[in-house]
């Protein structure tokens, strides 16, 4: 019963025979080879649209360049104030840009306010030289709290971006969870609604380790070779990444993956609420489930088990919805969760 994050999770069996079969004999090196040009081709094709694909190493590396790319002197990229790329980077957008400043935006339940982000955008007038300029906007979808912008949310940030001659870059750790729950295409979820650069994840979501950039239009991209060069994001063998990407996205199988975890993530969250003794925070978009509970609840679930953590309430919350010692907690399906994992947490909760 591991519902600690999605990251816990191993690789698709699928992945693992595409590695096997690409690890022996001889390739181009660099992204240099049939299997890179392959799956950049895919790529396109998902997205409908020529795109220039960039793989790295892990989703902080992917987000962390994207906003290198989109840097200006004095630069501030605009993002949730609970955002992944704010809070649990580590500082490494500011590092590997040279000094991209984050600057938090308020909005309900992990997603940007466009009223707000308006804003605190005012607080920097590009023709001031003394506060900086605006650099770029970052959205996480899904949100770190497992909800989802909608599609005309994404359109609204989008079109202020375009006001703002702005890129909108898109973290999308857990991209193919909110594509799956919105029922939508790539492209609509993307660059038809404004966004400039994706962080594509494919680790969460049953790769190994699979990450990588997309920028919408290619005439922006001509730094990126570069910039990703100069963190030691260029794989040598990158044809392992690529030989995950192959696997992940033939016959669909990254939308089967992620269709599986948010029914899961639905499943656990529809026990829950029959609970007597927990209850949901709010409702699951994807992958992850929110509950509120005991401390002394959740340490019974754990000795019978079950392993889950507690979650930092988010700054919209209404903290008056705890009573007592109730503390929230993160539960979190993957594409190796199973109903048998969900009949067995169940037996354990009153």
């Amino acid at each position: 019963m591991n519902f600690a994050s999605d990251n816990w999770a191993g690789a698709h069996p699928r992945i693992v025979e595409s590695l096997a079969a690409h690890a022996s004999g001889f390739a181009p090196a660099y992204g240099t080879s049939d299997l890179d040009r392959k799956v950049e081709d895919r790529f396109r094709e998902i997205f409908e649209r020529d795109v220039s694909v960039f793989f790295v190493a892990t989703g902080t590396a992917a987000n962390s360049l994207s906003l290198t790319a989109a840097s200006r002197p004095g630069g501030v990229a605009f993002c949730h104030r609970e955002a992944h790329v704010v809070e649990d980077e580590c500082g490494a957008p500011e590092y590997l840009s040279g000094g991209v400043r984050l600057h938090p935006v308020d909005g309900t339940l992990g997603k940007i306010d466009p009223d707000d982000l308006v804003a605190k955008m005012a607080h920097f007038d590009p023709e001031f030289v003394h506060s900086g300029q605006p650099a770029a906007v970052s959205i996480t979808q899904s949100t770190e709290i497992g909800t989802v912008y909608s599609l005309d949310a994404i359109g609204k940030i989008g079109a202020i971006c375009g006001e703002k001659d702005l890129p909108l870059h898109m973290d999308g750790a857990r991209f193919a969870n909110a594509l799956v729950s919105l029922g939508t295409t790539p492209a609509e979820m993307t660059w038809k609604r404004g966004v400039d650069l994706l962080s594509f994840g494919g680790t969460k979501n049953g790769c190994w380790c699979a990450e990588a950039i997309v920028v919408f239009d290619p005439r922006r991209a001509s730094q990126m070779p570069f910039i990703r060069k100069r963190a030691a994001q260029l794989f040598s063998k990158s044809r392992f990444i690529a030989a995950q990407f192959d696997a992940y996205f033939a016959d669909d199988l990254w939308l089967e993956t992620a269709r599986h975890a948010n029914a899961m993530a639905g499943q656990l969250a529809a026990r829950i609420a029959r609970s007597a003794k927990m209850r949901l925070a709010w409702k699951p978009d994807a992958n992850e489930v929110f509950a509120i509970m005991t401390p002394a609840l959740a340490e019974t679930l754990m000795a019978g088990g079950a392993e889950f953590h507690e979650w930092k309430r988010p700054a919209s919350f209404d903290a008056g919805s705890l009573v007592a010692d109730e503390k929230l907690w993160r539960f979190v399906t993957s594409f190796a969760t199973t109903t048998e994992d969900i009949d067995a947490f169940a037996a354990l909760v009153p």
